[in-house]
């Protein structure tokens, strides 16, 4: 039970992570702010390549696979979008192949470290938000408008608070 609830909360995650990927100016997927940072293109090849290729083998109890976020991976906005969503598919089967028994085992990390498979499953949800941010980030710096990530901007939060 507590595999299908983390697993159909990724997803939404993913939802909401794929709302903001659809605001990048197709044009844009290869600008960054700075020479040697992530492109928003490389931002996106990273999530699905980290998902599938670390966080899915890992969970496996396998070494990790990851190709890096290049463009030889999916070069275009439209080719990166469907990279993403092939990795997902990929993954989530991989994720909901495994049983209680395997979320409980322990995997190695990139970096060596022993852990449970769920904490590193919780961990891969906490690497989709961070690099989700820095796409916002990188939208607002573009002045490119970008969904509120759960329905309301922080003006109609603070409208509709008793805190004014």
């Amino acid at each position: 039970m507590v595999a299908v609830e983390l697993f159909d909360y990724f997803d939404k995650v993913r939802e909401r992570t794929m709302r903001v990927v659809a605001c990048v100016p197709p044009g844009r997927v290869d600008w960054t702010f700075k020479d040697g940072k992530f492109t928003l293109g490389d931002l996106m090849r990273h999530l699905g390549s980290a998902e599938r290729w670390m966080f899915a083998e890992n969970a496996r109890r396998r070494p990790s696979r990851y190709p890096g976020h290049g463009k030889e991976l999916a070069d275009g906005y439209d080719a990166i979008v469907a990279y993403m969503r092939a990795m997902h598919e990929e993954a989530m089967a991989i994720f909901r192949g495994l049983s209680e028994d395997d979320l409980d085992a322990k995997c190695v990390t990139p970096g060596g470290a022993e852990i449970t498979v769920w904490k590193w499953m919780r961990l891969m949800i906490e690497h989709e938000i961070h690099h989700r941010g820095q796409i916002y980030l990188y939208l607002a710096m573009l002045d490119v408008p970008t969904p509120p990530l759960y329905g309301l901007t922080e003006e109609q939060v603070k409208e509709r608070s008793s805190v004014k």
